[in-house]
């Protein structure tokens, strides 16, 4: 019997949503995927309203830390957590898709 391992590669880092959407989040981003995470974020910050943080948090199930790190460009949200905050939050976020000149 012969057993082979795949030797695991780690991923590449990619940059940050903040990295390809220089200006964030108050200036629009070159970068259509940029523009889409600053768009995203800008969604959640609407959302929030007056709210805490951690109030948003208890009520989505979702890390203050990782809202926290959304909010700021720090972190791509994965797919999870953008179901969990639409669902908590009661609202859409995603953005759609933004237009091209």
């Amino acid at each position: 019997m012969v057993v082979l391992y795949a030797r695991i590669m780690a991923r590449p880092p990619r940059p940050s949503p903040r990295e390809v959407a220089p200006g964030w989040p108050d200036v629009e981003a070159v970068d259509p995927v940029g523009e889409v995470a600053r768009l995203f974020a800008r969604n959640v910050a609407d959302a929030i309203g007056d709210r805490s943080v951690r109030a948003v948090a208890k009520d989505t199930g979702v890390d203050h830390t990782t809202i926290l790190s959304l909010l700021a460009g720090r972190a791509w949200p994965d797919l999870a957590t953008i179901a969990k905050l639409e669902l908590g939050l009661g609202v859409d976020l995603w953005p759609g898709r933004p237009t091209r000149d």
